[in-house]
C-alpha cells in the first residue's frame, strides 16, 4: 500500500455563474483560500516528488493519483456556467495512473440545459489540464490525445431533441447512451486498451473563459473532450507516467 503522506492546497480561479445569478465578485485574496474538506492520503511508496495540477474544465471534475481519490471541482456539478481553474499540490513518484472524471453540466438524461426557456440547448465541454515536477520545473504530462477517454453518457442522441417544445427523457431524439467503464476504473491496473484516444478540440470550438486565463499553460497541452462537445456529457478519461 502506498503510504507517502502529502498534503494539498486548493487555489480557486474564477467564480462560477449560478443559474440564480452571478454571486458578488471575490473579496481580495478570496480565491487563495485553501480547501477545509481536503484531507491526507498516502498515495507512493518510492521516493515522492512535489507535483502540481492545474486543471480547467467545463464544467466539473473530480481527479484520482494512483486509484486515490485526490480532489474534485470545488463548484457543484449543478451549478450552470462553471467555469474555474484550480491547482493542487500533491506528493506522489512514478510510475503515476491519472484518472479524471470530467462532466459538463445538464440539466437531466436529455443532455440539455435551460429547458423550458428560449435558451434551450445542448451545452458544451472542454478541459485542459497539466501536471508539473515543482522541485524540477518539469511538466510531466498534459492533456492530449495520448489520453484515453471512454464517454460514459451521450446525450441527445439527435440534436433535434434541443428543439423540441417539451422534451422527455429518454424519449426518442432526447435519448442517452450511456456506458459502464466496468471494473475499477481510475485504478493502475485497469485495463483501458479498449478506450478510444481523447479529442483535441481547438479554444475556438471550446471557447474556454473565466479561469482559463490564469493557469501559464504549457505549449503541449490541449483541450481535450469526446469527439462531440455538444452531446458527450460524462467522460472518464485515464494516462499512466512511467510505467
Amino acid at each position: 500500500m502506498f503510504r507517502t503522506l502529502f498534503f494539498l492546497t486548493l487555489v480557486f480561479g474564477a467564480s462560477a455563474a449560478f443559474a440564480q445569478g452571478k454571486p458578488p465578485p471575490p473579496k481580495p485574496g478570496q480565491d487563495k483560500q485553501p480547501r477545509a474538506d481536503l484531507v491526507q492520503k498516502d498515495l507512493s511508496g518510492h521516493l515522492p516528488a512535489t507535483m502540481r495540477a492545474d486543471i480547467w474544465v467545463d464544467n466539473w471534475y473530480a481527479l484520482w493519483v494512483n486509484g486515490e481519490k485526490l480532489t474534485e471541482d470545488s463548484v457543484s456539478y449543478q451549478t450552470e456556467r462553471s467555469f474555474n481553474a484550480e491547482t493542487v499540490t500533491f506528493n506522489a513518484a512514478l510510475p503515476m495512473t491519472l484518472a479524471i472524471e470530467l462532466r459538463d453540466f445538464m440539466e437531466n438524461e436529455t443532455g440539455l440545459e435551460y429547458i423550458g426557456t428560449g435558451r434551450q440547448q445542448m451545452g458544451d465541454g472542454g478541459a485542459i489540464a497539466q501536471i508539473t515536477d515543482l522541485s524540477s520545473g518539469k511538466v510531466l504530462a498534459v492533456t492530449d490525445d495520448g489520453w484515453r477517454c471512454l464517454v460514459a453518457q451521450h446525450a441527445p442522441v439527435q440534436t433535434s431533441c434541443a428543439a423540441e417544445s417539451d422534451p422527455e427523457v429518454g424519449q426518442d431524439a432526447c435519448a442517452a447512451n450511456t456506458v459502464d467503464a466496468g471494473g475499477d476504473w481510475t485504478a493502475p491496473g485497469f485495463d483501458d486498451s479498449a478506450w478510444p484516444a481523447a479529442t483535441v478540440h481547438s479554444a475556438a470550438d471550446v471557447g474556454p473563459k473565466d479561469g482559463y486565463d490564469k493557469i501559464d499553460w504549457n505549449a503541449s497541452a490541449r483541450l481535450i473532450w469526446g469527439p462531440s462537445l455538444k452531446q458527450d456529457n460524462i467522460l472518464f478519461c485515464r494516462l499512466t507516467l512511467g510505467g
